[in-house]
């Protein structure tokens, strides 16, 4: 049996620079048109600006969700930074139709998986460009400290402007992480911020910041963070206690950043980022096995430059980056001809993109973006191929608003060239993937709005899944995926006796995933492969209510969120046919609990997550029951000569509940913070 390694003909490189050449000529013609439109525009904006209330600035933050033609969650400013959220993995569980997997311990790898697409069709953003991994598609949330993020936006489908880079076409759902941004008001030339976290598993993790005015239109920031922790706690296994070994963790986080206006009204900004850790792998308890060995070291580091213009009728946004990841496996117990495994990656990835807008009138736009990408990934494993893969993006996008109305398409072109030094590659792969999305307000009157999309994505198999020695298999196909929507959101303000606020937000979706890439054993299980073989259809609903209150002085926050999801395996030869696919719960949600009185804070947080089977056969043995957690955090804030003092107690687990998210990798039980920080 053979199997096709393209699904059209290959690009030539002629093609490519012509789209190349297509593209930036276009974005340049953007760049010098129609100035007067330009004034007149700044003019009109400025105005706006000059007219708003806090309840108008209000209502513009509410509306970004209400209008929205693809679901949208977020969390920003004091709802962020008040929940029990070391990471970004943490803060990200209380989002509607995710689930976290998480193996346990401050250090424990953290990824994201969103509608039971899988972690791949999850594309992670930082200040707007996005988090590369070629080797094996994941993102370690775990490793992004809330410390300097200011903002968490999830997009299902894709975020809801056509005025992107081409890669935000190119998921089935987008985290976008944005990072705090410097804001000074007149006389203002400094803010600082300086906390130290402290608290179980011997914890310590120290954080600055520094956010400094150069001129009236140059202002920069530093962050730092350290954090450290032994990772040893306590877990219950076989109606006896034991002590989780080797979770250690040692981590260093440094980012620096610069940003600009220039007179013409443009804008840019440059970042460095870098982080290392090494910590111990303390693997799955098994055969009455609690003590390991292993032991990892990565190392991340980007810049990153981003540019916005507007001329007339014309935007323009010009994005590049590069990043260079390190990453040492260390196992003693695994001895190979030439000593211990001692495996060692580094990838390397350059990215360019330009995106341009043009208002053809006041209610329709079109949209270009261009995008380049070149990963690399080296290894000192044996037979390896030292894989080369070139990516070239190309988005045409459009959006027509009017009254009560909002419709948004695009077309995006994916072009693959993977090349590899030694033994066979995966050939070229061309595709083309279209979206439509909708939102529709029934009366001009009414806080209703009505959305719905529809996408058709796929994603390239990893270096891991064509290239990994022995494992890897070259004539893998793409996961293709078909996204429905179809939702509602009420949002309104209410100037009532007790209620201020209510926000209702219900989706239910239909998602399938074909040529899925599953690892399967060959005749001997300790050396396995990589085939399409699956289908998976995903039916679901998601469900996101928050209210505000107010009781006399006290003010209050709730929130809650309900998942259902029905994600089964309608692959036609496979003996596990309708069984629900690993590891997702039927039923899952959140509940969220604020209060505020003067300088008194308090946060009660839930999560509940239902049952569940850990392989494919929805059989006893693989049953998963249910578990829960329960966090709470008290803060009190304290303002003195121009500073803010803030003092955080935590407790996690408050119950101390005895759970798994991954099989045989135990969760921590009850634990505690406490946080001292300083803001000036």
């Amino acid at each position: 049996m053979t199997t096709e390694r393209t699904t059209s003909s290959p690009i030539s490189t002629s093609s490519l620079r012509k789209y190349t050449c297509v593209a930036l000529a276009i974005a340049l013609r953007l760049l010098f048109a129609d100035a007067t439109y330009a004034q007149d525009k700044k003019s009109r904006d400025t105005a706006k600006t000059n007219h708003l209330n806090e309840v108008q600035i209000r209502q513009l933050k509410v509306k970004r969700e209400q209008t929205s033609p693809t679901p949208l969650q977020l969390l920003s400013g004091e709802r962020l930074q008040r929940m029990n959220s070391l990471s970004v993995a943490d803060a990200v569980r209380f989002f509607s139709g995710v689930q976290l997997k998480d193996y346990g311990g401050v250090g424990g790898l953290k990824t994201i998986n969103v509608r039971s697409m899988g972690t791949n069709h999850t594309a992670v953003f930082y200040d707007g460009a996005q988090i590369g991994n070629a080797q094996n598609g994941q993102v370690d949330l775990g490793k992004f400290s809330l410390d300097n993020i200011e903002e968490i936006e999830l997009y299902n489908g894709q975020k809801s402007t056509i005025l992107q880079p081409a890669k935000s076409f190119a998921a089935g759902s987008s985290l976008y992480l944005k990072s705090k941004t410097p804001v000074f008001e007149d006389g203002q030339a400094d803010h600082f911020r300086a906390a130290v976290r402290g608290g179980s598993f011997n914890l310590i993790n120290p954080s600055g910041l520094w956010q400094h005015k150069i001129s009236d239109n140059i202002y920069s920031n530093l962050s730092a963070e350290y954090k450290d922790s032994d990772g040893r706690y306590k877990f219950r296994y076989d109606d006896s206690t034991f002590v989780r070994e080797n979770g250690d963790i040692e981590a260093m986080r440094l980012e620096g950043g610069l940003f600009g206006k220039l007179k013409d009204s443009s804008a840019w900004n440059a970042k460095v980022y870098y982080y290392r850790d090494n910590q111990g792998l303390p693997g799955a308890i098994v055969a009455n096995r609690y003590a390991f060995p292993q032991r990892l070291w990565d190392r991340r580091m980007f810049v990153q430059s981003n540019y916005t213009k507007e001329v007339g009728r014309y935007n323009l946004i010009a994005t590049a980056k590069y990043s260079n990841d390190y990453s040492r496996y260390l196992d003693p117990e695994l001895v190979r001809v030439d000593g211990l495994t001692n495996n060692i990656y580094k990838q390397h990835e350059l990215y360019f993109s330009i995106a341009t807008r043009y208002h053809i009138t006041r209610v329709w736009d079109v949209a270009l973006s261009a995008d380049y990408l070149r990963n690399t990934l080296d290894a000192n494993l044996y037979r390896f191929p030292y894989p080369t893969r070139n990516t070239s993006l190309v988005a045409l996008a459009t959006s027509l608003k009017l009254r009560r109305f909002d419709i948004q398409a695009n077309l995006l072109a994916t072009l693959v060239n993977d090349r590899v030094k030694e033994y066979s590659s995966a050939g070229d792969k061309r595709e083309y993937t279209p979206t439509f999305m909708a939102s529709w307000q029934p009366l001009q009157t009414s806080d209703l709005h009505i959305r719905g999309f529809y996408k058709r994505i796929f994603r390239m198999p990893t270096f891991n899944d064509l290239y990994y020695t022995l494992i890897g298999n070259t004539f893998l196909r793409p996961e293709y995926t078909n996204q429905y929507d179809l939702g509602f959101t009420y949002i309104k303000l209410i100037n009532g006796n007790w209620l201020d606020q209510i926000s209702l937000q219900a989706d239910a979706y239909n998602n399938t995933v074909k040529d899925k890439i599953v690892a399967v054993p060959n005749a001997s299980l300790f050396r396995w492969s990589m085939q399409n073989l699956g289908r998976v259809e995903i039916r679901g609903m998601d469900v996101n209510l928050q209210m505000g209150w107010h009781i006399g002085s006290v003010s209050l926050n709730t929130g809650a969120t309900y998942t259902y999801q029905k994600a089964i395996n309608v692959t036609s030869v496979d003996l596990n046919y309708g069984d629900q696919i690993p590891y997702i719960p039927l039923h899952s949600g959140t509940l969220i609990l604020g209060a505020d009185r003067g300088n008194w804070g308090m946060n009660y947080s839930y999560i509940y997550t239902g049952e569940r089977y850990d392989q494919s056969a929805n059989i006893p043995a693989n049953y998963k029951q249910p578990w829960y957690t329960s966090d709470l955090a008290l803060h009190y804030n304290h303002k003195q000569h121009g500073g803010n003092y803030r003092v955080s107690a935590e407790v996690n687990n408050l119950f101390d509940q005895q759970y798994e998210v991954v099989t045989s990798f135990p969760m921590p039980g009850r634990s505690y913070r406490l946080t001292l920080s300083y803001t000036y």
